[in-house]
């Protein structure tokens, strides 16, 4: 069975960006002419990514045209969720026999604007962050002096520094803290984080995500600045 390097999350219903998700998934809202994940899957080509698994569920059909129909670039895998509610991480959960050993999780609305092979080192689950203070949203991590994460939470506080970008460098044996099969990412990041395996990788570069109708104007902003994906 072939191996994939890289999953991305695209079944959220987009629920804060109505005004663009009434008809047509996250995934698919247009930036110079083009989808948002063709955006992701042009910066995931540039640094030597070529098989990716995408994960579904709502307007999945649209998604799964679009791919047919557009996207010749990458190898592909796309997997639904099916009918039940399976959460982010029990989403991944789903795809795992299909991934590598070690791999990526990168959100479905999430611009990977860095090297993200930099997340391989030292062979562990690295979480790319920005020390955002929070300027472009509400910062959500804590980093200790070892460079572990020890305060992930999706309930934003004014106190942190950091911010998740979007993508983390993972391994399948992670997914075995939690023995349920419906859950978010969130939570499993934040036990592992009390285990002390839950690394942070700073990212220089400014985050971009389409999760928000501010993160749609600033990255509307900055593609149409940018040609070339780096």
């Amino acid at each position: 069975m072939k191996k994939y390097e890289i999953v991305i999350l695209c079944g959220g219903k987009g629920t804060r960006v109505r005004r663009y998700t009434n008809k047509i998934p996250k995934c698919l809202i247009k930036f110079n002419g083009k989808p948002f994940i063709y955006h992701q899957l042009k910066s995931l080509k540039y640094r030597g990514i070529n098989n990716v698994v995408i994960s579904v569920k709502f307007m999945k059909n649209k998604i799964i045209k679009y791919f047919k129909e557009h996207i010749d670039f990458m190898n592909y895998k796309i997997v639904e969720d099916g009918d039940k509610y399976l959460g982010t991480g029990g989403a991944i959960k789903k795809v795992l026999k299909y991934m590598n050993k070690n791999f990526f999780i990168l959100y479905g609305d999430s611009y990977p604007n860095f090297n993200i092979n930099n997340l391989k080192k030292h062979n562990r689950c690295n979480m790319a962050i920005f020390n955002n203070k929070n300027k472009f949203d509400k910062s959500n991590i804590s980093l200790n002096k070892l460079g572990t994460i020890k305060y992930y939470e999706k309930i934003k506080q004014k106190k942190l520094n950091y911010i998740d970008y979007g993508i983390t460098y993972t391994n399948k044996e992670i997914f075995k803290v939690l023995k349920v099969k419906k859950f978010n990412l969130p939570k499993m990041f934040d036990k592992i984080s009390s285990m002390g395996k839950l690394h942070g990788y700073i990212v220089k570069k400014r985050f971009y995500e389409i999760g928000s109708y501010k993160g749609i104007k600033d990255f509307k902003k900055f593609i149409n600045k940018n040609e070339i994906y780096q």
